[in-house]
Parts: structure tokens; sequence; C-alpha cells
């Protein structure tokens, strides 16, 4: 059950992030919620995990932030 959530919210992010220069982590929660869709931080995490495992993303440390960008 919770793999198939996490593989949601893998899908929420990589749409928010298609056809963008890449975003930070809270760009990306706040597009989230535009879309009526709540990304807690632990949800995203895994969804970023599971993108990286994936090799469909790059996060890079963005001051405080994370900064991601599909490859």
């Amino acid at each position: 059950m919770l793999q198939e959530k996490v593989g949601e919210f893998a899908g929420v992010i990589w749409n928010i992030l298609n056809g963008t220069d890449g975003m930070t982590l809270k760009d990306i929660k706040a597009e989230a919620k535009k879309n009526e869709v709540k990304l807690l931080d632990k949800d995203a995490y895994l969804a970023m995990g599971w993108l990286l495992r994936e090799n469909k993303i790059e996060v890079t440390e963005d001051g405080k932030d994370l900064f991601i960008k599909l490859i």
C-alpha cells in the first residue's frame, strides 16, 4: 500500500517538473498544493528517492532547500 502511495507522489513530482528547468522542493510542494495534492515532507523524500533510483531526477542543495530537476 505504501509503495503505491510513493509511486503516485513520484508521478506528481515528475509531472510538476516536466517542462521546467527544475524547482526547489518548497516550490514543488506549493505547486502540488495548487493541484490539491498535500505533499508532506516524508512523502516527498520517499518519492524523490524513488525517482533518484530510477535515474529520473537530479537533486542538488540550494541553500537550505533542495533543487530538483528531471534528467
